[in-house]
């Protein structure tokens, strides 16, 4: 009576996916609505990318990254904006990757998963990362002043936003790292006689490590296409010097851009293009990066 009960029950269901299944008309209008989206965004990513390559390709030579900006266009480049990305991210590294990795182990591997405090950080950690980037400009503007810091044309300051904006990415990106770590490798070191910090050190993290280099590059390359928290913390948008240390006064080629796109010449114009050109290759290649490190030393358990 069991046995043919169960076999009513399968049978009923199948007879309602063969009634209103994925090949009836609902689901087949949802299924093209949700191509048609992506078709649409592909279409438009397509054309912006086709159009900004042929505005900025007559710009995209050595004076792009030789030259100062200037008053007039074709004697104008972005090598102070260059030079300011690259200290930013380099600072944003420094204080972000190594707070990020350790926050994580401690949250993933050390900490009471039961206690409620813990678990009101791991939801806030959740929630931090969806945070837009502007929020995290006027939390570090709030900073400085209580803290009566009147310069907030640093290198540091701006990193100091694009840190927190992707420390939760890295945080998040670690623990799922950390997890894909079989549980058999922490028995193993442990019944061995390992320490679980030691195991942690010498066996979990070290497992972990093409995981959490692939979120740290991905995180890094979201910080470097940032502009609105550095605009916000005083960003410079015309700066006729190398940027020579985190004290000193930087700009970003984001910034930069959105500095040219206001100019009503159009060889500002197509010098915005050039460097966000410039900057695609950098983000591509940063993805690409992440993709190759993930593929080659990613191990399969």
């Amino acid at each position: 009576m069991a046995t043919y009960g169960i076999g009513r029950v399968v049978e009923r269901t199948l007879e309602g996916r063969a009634r209103g299944g994925e090949h009836s008309l609902r689901p087949l209008l949802f299924l093209g609505a949700l191509w048609f989206c992506l078709f649409f965004a592909l279409l438009f990513l397509v054309v912006l990318v086709a159009t900004t390559l042929l505005d900025g390709a007559a710009r995209l030579d050595l004076r792009l990254f030789t030259e100062f900006p200037a008053s007039a266009p074709e004697r104008a480049g972005a090598r102070p904006a260059i030079l300011g990305s690259l200290w930013v991210i380099l600072a944003t590294a420094i204080m972000a990757i190594p707070l990020g990795i350790a926050a994580a182990v401690h949250l993933e591997e050390f900490s009471n998963q039961k206690n409620w405090f813990n678990r009101f950080i791991e939801v806030n950690i959740q929630n931090l990362a969806a945070i837009p980037s502007i929020v995290y400009g006027m939390l570090t503007l709030s900073a400085l002043a209580l803290l009566g810091i009147a310069n907030k044309n640093m290198v540091w300051v701006g990193a100091l936003a694009l840190a927190m904006l992707i420390l939760p990415v890295i945080i998040i990106a670690t623990r799922e790292a950390l997890r894909a770590v079989p549980l058999e490798i922490r028995q193993g070191s442990l019944a061995l006689g390992a320490t679980p910090l030691q195991t942690t050190l010498r066996n979990t993290l070290p497992a972990a490590i093409p995981g959490i280099a692939t979120g740290t590059i991905l995180a890094l390359s979201r910080a470097l296409g940032e502009a609105a928290p550095l605009l916000l913390l005083g960003g410079l948008v015309y700066l006729t010097f190398d940027p020579n240390g985190f004290a000193s006064g930087y700009t970003t080629m984001p910034i930069q851009i959105f500095n040219w796109t206001g100019r009503p010449q159009d060889g500002f114009h197509e010098l915005a293009a050039a460097t966000s050109i410039l900057l695609l290759v950098l983000l591509v290649a940063m993805n690409a990066v992440a993709i190759v490190i993930r593929n080659k030393f990613q191990k399969r358990w």
